[in-house]
């Protein structure tokens, strides 16, 4: 006991600040220094002056800026992909925003900020990035109303890409959607693409719709398989519209007649 008190007055003062030391350099470390400039700034802050108004003015004004920067930002990465996908498809399409969505059917529709003076009709299709939104259930010279495929009233044709086997989809107010098969044995399996079929009266055929999730074979009375929309419902900020089956092919010049028999 005699030898441990004599060791300690001997070194136990430089084992304290050895230890304060190493302390200090560990908190330093896991901060990054903000523990010092927190203390530093509260020693120095009463001696430092209240900004002025004109510097205070000056500060929201950048940070405003700077804000609307970020925003400016994401929004244009936004428009070159939908700008991408517009490009890898072969019809001529129009872009539109969505200015208008009500939370109490975020599912069911969306409004844009383009009508009939834009080209815009009813009928027209709707897609964004990923494939299928909808299409145009009213329009006015400014906006137009879009029924989304995600709305349990909606009814699109579609149609296994892999094995063709084809069924009608039906919105489910989510970003999944059920697929009916108009076969009682279907071939289908999970991860499937599927897309709109021939025989859907109110889409072009080949529009990409989503993925397989599961397949139900024991559903009645007919198999279901839960489908993953592939374009962004939820979060819809600009789209792209195309006109309908029947306007396409009135606007294509007739093929002339050949003069050999």
């Amino acid at each position: 006991m005699y030898t441990l008190r004599r060791w300690w007055d001997r070194y136990g003062v430089r084992m304290l600040l050895v230890g304060l030391t190493l302390s200090t350099a560990w908190v330093v470390r896991e901060t990054q220094g903000a523990a010092i400039l927190e203390v530093y700034q509260g020693l120095t802050r009463p001696f430092q002056g209240a900004p002025n108004p004109e510097e205070q003015i000056a500060n929201a004004r950048v940070l405003e800026l700077q804000q609307r920067l970020v925003e400016l930002e994401s929004q244009n990465q936004k428009l070159q992909d939908l700008l991408g996908y517009a490009s890898a498809t072969p019809q001529k399409g129009i872009a539109a925003p969505v200015i208008g969505r009500s939370a109490d059917h975020w599912w069911q529709q969306v409004t844009l900020g383009r009508g009939s003076k834009d080209g815009l009709q009813v009928g027209h299709v709707v897609a964004g990035p990923g494939g299928l939104v909808g299409r145009i259930v009213s329009s006015t010279p400014h906006t137009s109303r879009v029924l989304l495929i995600s709305d349990p009233t909606s009814r699109v044709g579609v149609v296994v890409s892999r094995s063709r086997y084809t069924g009608f989809m039906r919105g489910q107010a989510g970003n999944r959607a059920v697929m009916e098969f108009f076969d009682k044995v279907p071939d289908v399996r999970r991860g499937d693409v599927i897309s709109t079929s021939t025989f859907s009266q109110l889409f072009p055929s080949g529009m990409p719709v989503g993925r397989v999730e599961s397949v139900n074979l024991n559903k009645s009375p007919a198999p279901e398989a839960v489908i993953e929309l592939s374009a962004p419902i939820s979060y819809l900020e600009w789209v792209i519209v195309y006109p309908t089956q029947a306007e396409l092919q009135n606007s294509t010049p007739a093929t002339p007649k050949s003069n050999i028999p």
